[in-house]
Parts: C-alpha cells; structure tokens; sequence
C-alpha cells in the first residue's frame, strides 16, 4: 500500500506541472524512487509475498475439491463455485421391471442409479443467504433436492449426517465456513458423476457497529399490491388447452410459489424485519370523487386457472373490471385474489412477523382518456396518484363546490353506504350483499373482513395519501372525508377487535395541516378529529419529504460542510433541518438559483405549524386552529405525545439525488413519473442506503415508533427474477431506478470493504463513498493487491497520515496538504512529448453482468475529439450493471 501511495504521488506530481500531451523523465525517476522506498513498507503491512495481479475477471465457475484451496471472501453478490469439502461413498439404487407373459417369455430388466451425498465449501461466513444454483451451467431447481445450507458463522454445529457417516468426534463444524450440503443428490442427470455445481451468494461486508440497512429495518411494505396470485403460497397455473399450462406465479423454482422463495430472501436479506404491511390494491377509475369507482380488477377477462380460480369480494373474473392497457399490455396486475392474500397472512404469522393490511388505490386512468379534469385540463392525467382524488371541480378551481354543501354531497358519493354487516366469508375469500356501489367503505370494509377470515392482523390501514378528499371542505372549518374516516375507522375497530391496531397513511404534505392557498389565512389542523379518536392508535405518514438539496459540484450552498451528498452527518443533520423546515422554495426559478425563503410565523412565533418536516414539534405540542389567520384560544382534540408516530412507508430511489424528492419515481406509462431536481438519472444503489440508514438512526423512539417504521418496499415477486423476467411484469424496468430494496439489501458499502481488507491496519475510510454490488477475492493477496480492482473502479485512491491509512476519492477535495517544507525536490528533468497515435481514445469495460448470469460483459466509450488513438482496457472483476459500466468506460 506505500508503493501505491508513493508512486500515486510520484504520478500526481508529474501531472500537476506538466501538459497533459507531456511525459517526463523525471516523473518516471520519482515513481521508480517511491516504488522501491513504498515496496519495503507493503512488505511490513501486507506480507511479503508478491504477486503480479489480484483478483481477476472470469466467467469459468469450477468446481474443485483440493486440499488447501483458499477460502473466498465475498462482498455483496456473486456467483462462486465452491470446493467439494466432505463426500459419502456413492449409493447404488437398483430398479427391477418385468415385462413380456402371458404366453410368452418373462423379461427382467434391472437398471441401476446412483445418488451422492457431500458438502461444498463456499467462502468466508456468515453469509446471507444463497440465490440461484447452477450444475453444469444449467439452473437446478433447490426445491427437488434435499439440501442445508450453513451460513458460516462462529456458532455452527456439525451437520447431522456427516456425524451419523463420520462419528460425532470426526465431524468438523466448518465454523467461519460458509457451505452447503447435498443429501443423495441423483446423479442420473450429471451423467453419474458430482456435477459442476456455481452458487449465487450473498454476504454483506461486516458491520462492527451493527448500523447498516440489514442490521436496523425492523419493518417492511410488502408489494406489488397487483398481481392476481401474486400472494399465493402454492403454485398456479394458466390452463393454455390442449395439456398444456404455464405458471402465473411460480418462476424461480419450479414446485415453490414466488412468494415463499421471496419471504426466504426478506428474512435472509433483511435478519431484523418483524413487522410486515401487505398492500393490496384495488383501481380507482376518475379523480373526480362523486365519479370514482374503487374496484377489484383482473388482467385477463378469459382466463382459466388451477388449482384456484379467481376471485373478490365475491366477484368471479367473467364479471370483474378488466384493467386499462399500456403499450399492448395490461397496466398493472390485477388485484390478488381473496384466497391468496388469506394465505399470504397466515403463511407470514407462521413465519413469525407481526403482519397489517395496507388497502391501497392504485389510479386506473389510461392516457388515451376523455374524462372532464377537475384541475382544469382537457384530461386527467395518465395513471396519476391517488392523491389528486378530489372534488370536481377542484379547490381553486372555477365553479368548485369547496366550502359548500355540494362538497358533502360529493364525499358522501365517494364514500358510500356499505355497512359491515352486508360483508360475509367462505372457502374462498369475502362475500358481499350490500348496495351496487363501489365505494370507498366498500374497499376497506371488505379488507377488514379479509384480515379477520385470515385470524386477524396487527395492524390495519384505513387508506393512504388522500390529500385532495381530506382537504376537501363543506364549510370553512368542516372536513367530510375526516369526518367519514373516523366513522371507518370505528366499523372496522368492530370487525378486528381491541388487538389490531389501526390508523390513515397520510402524505408527508398531508399530515401536520391544511393551509389553503386562497388568499384567506386559514390555519387548520385538519386531521386532528382523526389523531385524536379512541380508535386510531398511531399517527401514520408515509414520509417522502426532501432530504437533500444537492447540485452538482461543489459551489452550491449544501456542499458548504458536507464532504457529498452521502456524507453521513450531513444526511442526519438535515432530518430535522433544510427544506420544508428551515426554508423553503417559493418557486422553480428559486429552487433553480438557490432562493431560500426562511420559515416564519410573525403572528405567534410559532414556525413549526408551517413546517411539514417538523414531526417533533407538531407532536409536542397543542394545536390551534387559525381560521382567517386569528389563532383560537381552544386547542384542537390532539393532546401532545399522546400517540406514537408510525413512518407507514419510508424510502428512497436508487437514482442520482433520490435525497433531494425521495417520492419521485419513474415509470414511463405514468403522468407522476419524474426524477428528482438535478438528477442525472443515473443508477445510485448508495444514495438509496444513506438516506434510509440516516432515518433508521434517528428516529429511536422519542417521537417515532421505531417499530412503526415500514420500509418501501420489498417485492413478493423474488430478486433476480423480477426484474429480470421483463417478458412477464410490465413494471420490471422501473426496478432499476425505483425504490426497491429487493435486489440491493446485501449489497456492500465501499468505505466496509475496504475497512474489511483493511483489517488489522489503522485506515480512514470516511471519504469512500460507492456500493459494492459484487466483489470476490478468491486466492491469497495483499490488501494492495485485492484493492487495486475497487480502486480503479471507484477512483479512489490512499496516502499514508501520520501513521495511518486515509483514503479518498481522486476527484474529492484534496485529502492531505503538503507544506512546501515537506515537498521532495526532484532536480531537473528532461521532456519528452507522447506520440499523440498512442494517446487513447477508446476505453473499454468488461464487467460481471448480474442480469446474464454473472457473464462477462464488455462495453465501450470512444472520444469524438481525435480520429486515431490506442485503447484502453480495464477488467473489473465487480458485478456492475451496463448502464454503470459504461459511465465507468467513459471516465
């Protein structure tokens, strides 16, 4: 590692006084110098073995079983073959058929098989879990094999058969060992011999402080929400005629239903999770309220399925809503059925977590649309939010009926009548025998009687982010929709009993109040009726509010003490602090230039009713309505501290700059669909982890229920498959850039791998900042030689401190300054000017392709700036996704 620092500086300084076009002796002098002084200083901290190259690029997987192999250590995902470590003798299985009688010759026929047991070393424990399994480069199905996978940590105990074959005293326990065992694994199809068995493993980078996302999420949203078995616990499959079936949800391994294999995946992935919302989604049809119907849909109208057909809310397919179109396939999945989301409940309570209901709107408004908008268009937007649900026309609006009675009238038709008592159960889901609406009670009530035909849940949700329906007025100070929820929420306090706790998702916008933009003054806490019934047990707010406020480079005012935008401090600081609490932006053209309006209350000094950031205060404190601007003297019904808050959803896109709106999302068929201000729209897996991380340390229960905090989202479609399998989900493609945690929980901070590397050395890592999404060292090295693939990936570099390591990014500010005291003087130096055909004008990439199987891809980046030139090549042994290795290529 000194020979890399002193021949960097050796390099850097050469460039520093030179043109770029130049090569000087001298600088070749001084990096002869530094390689000769720093080689003696590698050999005191990293060994003294030598090699030419770390770990290297390759898509060979082979198996092997020597004796004093190495063990590999992983980071992240990759796929490994292992060594054959402990093996039985073969077993001979012998088959006997008889043919032929009757008259003629009996013929016995005696085929014989073979099946093996042995284990397979994988690399250093513990490890997550491990994904897909490849024998001979062919994907074996797990479910039809008996097999144990140990995970490698310090507590292992033997595995029962290798005592039973070997005796308890020569049965090693492979402790700090990461394997699997394969017990009388057929060996018909590998042609009776051990197959080439490869492993997808999974292994976070260790964690000393226990502070990384797998260690802290306590809870999870669990998604699609669409999908019509997507919630099933057992295989379905589309009858196609003929004898011939496809599977509806049964993609990853062949006899296990996607859902089970993605549980495996949560609990693996994410240890700590025990409280589980399951969204289920329904389609609303207009944002005009008194126009919209809430109803249960299906993808296919002529679909025919086994071993359960289906159906909601007593509703078969040939009768349901049949979902819009998007680009020639159907917009979502339809709603699951009654008998898998029942299954679903009860199969996650077996597991062990605490499970709620999420009833969730999705808005089912195709863009080729002719509906009269309430907001003033020609249109309604093309598959909007649910949030913009509201009265026709809107608030603001001309012609709109806010303040009315004719606003009641429209809550009232959205709302509707259904009562409990009209909703009943059977073998396959809710029935129902009320009036011929499709209202909004009918949505919920019928999802609380779905959670009691499944024994019940812990919690319950009345219904999310209905900003435009809970701002509605009938009078300046009267709330309809507020009014119809607290009815709501004593319905289905009656079907779930005292045990189920219960509250409304509010928007972070939503939550805290209602300040019309009309000129009046009005201050109202609006859904203080609400927090404070007997029946609602927590404040729940699904909370996107922006984090950050970054740009890029280094001359806006958030980089003013932050060393980036995933500077760890500077994320805390500003959860209570920044937009939407300090200040905020009174326009684009202000958000542009960096134009912050401070957050004042001259009238009673009283800020935080206007911030919407500030949970702590709006929890703390008595509210007082201001209707026309003129404080009450009587507080409202919320009595400070009373109930916890619950962050009902929290996350972040994995896209540039997701900090600066963590609600934005792209998806191409929607007209919500937007990245977050000033983002490149580049993949950032990173920025994703340290803005959920930074909540998750903050909020340890003073004001927010740790336990009430459920992360958006995991995906019950299982990782790689979704969202690989683009041919089946239509929404595949928005994974890359969305706010999943499928796919990137186990993935490995840069700064803990190379702390892990490391191990043992004094090394400042606080200025690394990259997720590492695969990364395998699988033969002995150096810490230099085992880091050189990072660092050139990730363009960072180290210099040696006052007797430790500090590492930074090349194009960060400088990590250390040198006096001119402390310079070397080089002397002088002969030029030499770089033939310019040498000069490289193309940079090719290849990389481990997660999306190919971990394949070996390449990608390239010419200069448009010069005709001729060499080329440049890098192998990063990393797994990498096309769009990261070609910004890589083009660095």
């Amino acid at each position: 590692m000194a020979e890399l620092i002193l021949t960097s500086a050796a390099r850097a300084l050469g460039a520093a006084v030179l043109p770029a076009a130049l090569r000087t002796v001298g600088t070749a002098l001084l990096h002869a110098g530094a390689s000769l002084i720093g080689r003696s200083v590698d050999d005191a901290l990293f060994g003294a073995t030598r090699r030419l190259a770390g770990p290297r690029l390759t898509e060979l997987h082979v198996q092997g079983s020597n004796e004093g192999a190495s063990i590999p250590r992983l980071y992240g995902r990759m796929r490994i073959a292992g060594q054959v470590i402990w093996a039985a003798r073969f077993k001979e299985h012998e088959s006997t058929q008889t043919s032929g009688g009757k008259g003629g010759p009996r013929v016995k026929t005696t085929t014989y098989s073979y099946s093996l047991s042995f284990a397979v070393g994988l690399c250093e424990g513990p490890i997550a879990r491990i994904g897909r399994v490849w024998a001979n480069g062919e994907r074996l199905d797990l479910s039809a094999v008996n097999w144990r996978l140990y995970t490698g940590d310090e507590a292992q105990l033997p595995d029962p058969l290798i005592e039973a074959i070997e005796g308890g005293d020569n049965a090693p326990a492979y402790r700090g060992l990461a394997y699997v065992v394969f017990e009388d694994l057929p060996l018909e199809a590998f042609g009776n011999v051990i197959p080439q068995l490869s492993f997808e493993v999974v292994r976070p980078a260790p964690s000393p402080n226990a502070d990384r996302l797998e260690d802290l999420a306590r809870g999870v949203c669990l998604i699609p929400g669409a999908g019509e078995f997507v919630y099933a616990t057992g295989p379905v499959r589309r009858v196609l005629g003929r004898g011939a079936e496809a599977g509806e949800n049964a993609h990853a391994e062949a006899d296990r239903a996607d859902f089970e294999v993605a549980i495996d995946q949560l609990q693996a992935e994410l240890p700590n999770v025990e409280n589980i919302l399951l969204v289920v989604s329904w389609f609303g049809t207009d944002l005009r309220c008194n126009a919209c119907a809430i109803r249960p849909g299906v993808d296919s109208a002529v679909k025919l399925t086994k071993p359960q057909a289906w159906r909601v809310n007593g509703v078969t397919r040939s009768a349901a809503y049949l979902v819009s179109e998007a680009n020639g396939a159907p917009a979502y999945g339809g709603t699951p059925s009654d008998k898998s989301v029942i299954a679903a409940i009860q199969s996650l309570k077996a597991r062990g977590y605490k499970v709620g209901l999420y009833p969730f709107i999705l808005m089912d408004v195709p863009g080729d649309n002719a509906l009269p908008d309430p907001y003033g268009d020609a249109a309604q937007a093309a598959y909007p939010w649910r949030g913009r649900i509201t009265l026709h026309p809107a608030a603001g609006q001309p012609g709109t009926p806010d303040k009315t009675a004719a606003a009641a009238s429209q809550i009232s038709a959205f709302v509707g009548t259904a009562s409990a008592a009209h909703f009943g159960a059977d073998a396959d889901g809710v029935t129902y025998s009320g009036p011929g609406e499709w209202s909004f009670r009918r949505f919920v009530l019928h999802h609380a009687k779905l959670a009691q035909a499944a024994g019940g849940v812990d919690f319950f949700i009345l219904g999310s982010e209905l900003r435009g329906l809970t701002t509605a007025r009938s009078a300046t100070s009267t709330y309809p929709f507020v009014a119809a929820l607290k009815t709501l929420a004593g319905d289905v306090r009656a079907v779930l009993g005292a045990g189920t706790k219960l509250t409304y998702a509010a928007d972070w916008s939503e939550y805290f109040g209602h300040q019309p933009t009309d000129g009046s003054g009005d201050v109202h806490f609006h859904l203080d009726p609400l927090w404070a019934d007997a029946n609602i047990d927590c404040v729940g707010i699904d909370w996107y509010a922006p984090l950050t406020d970054w740009r890029h480079g280094t001359s806006h005012l958030d980089a003013q003490g932050a060393r980036d935008i995933y500077d760890e401090a500077y994320l805390a600081g500003r959860i209570e602090a920044g937009e939407n609490y300090d200040w905020h932006y009174a326009s684009d053209a202000d958000r542009a230039a960096q134009i912050r309006t401070p957050i004042t209350d001259g009238a009673y000094s009283k800020p935080w009713v206007f911030r919407a950031k500030d949970v702590r205060a709006w929890w703390s404190n008595a509210h007082h309505d201001r209707p026309g601007g003129v404080e009450s003297a009587t507080p409202t019904a919320w009595v400070p501290q009373s109930k916890p808050v619950w962050f009902t959803e929290l996350g972040c896109p994995a896209v540039d700059k997701g900090g600066n709106a963590p609600n934005l999302f792209i998806d191409p068929k929607s007209s919500e669909s937007k990245l977050p201000p000033f983002s490149s729209g580049a993949r950032d897996d990173l920025i994703q982890r340290r803005v959920i991380e930074a909540y998750l340390r903050c909020w340890d229960g003073d004001v927010v229920d740790p336990d009430g905090i459920f992360l958006w989202c995991w995906d019950a479609r299982p990782y790689p498959d979704f969202p690989a399998r683009d041919d089946v989900w239509a929404d595949a493609p928005s994974w890359r850039l969305g706010h999943w945690l499928t796919g990137r929980a186990g993935l490995s901070d840069l700064s803990a791998v190379v702390s892990d590397l490391c191990a043992g050395a004094d090394a400042d890592v606080s200025g690394l900042a990259g997720a590492v999404a695969g990364f395998v060292v699988d033969s002995p090295a150096s810490a230099r030689e085992a880091l050189a693939p990072l660092m050139a990936a990730f363009d960072f570099n180290a210099v040696e401190h006052e007797g430790a390591l500090l590492f930074h990014h090349r194009e960060a500010e400088a990590a250390l300054t040198l006096t001119r005291a402390e310079r070397v003087e080089s002397g002088e130096a002969d030029v030499v000017r770089e033939d310019s055909a040498e000069t490289p004008i193309e940079a090719r990439v290849r990389f481990i392709d997660p999306q190919a199987e971990y394949r070996v891809a390449q990608v390239s980046a010419r200069r448009r700036d010069a005709a001729e030139g060499g080329v440049v090549s890098l192998d990063a042994p990393l797994v990498l996704d096309e769009a990261q290795a070609e910004r890589l290529a083009k660095r």
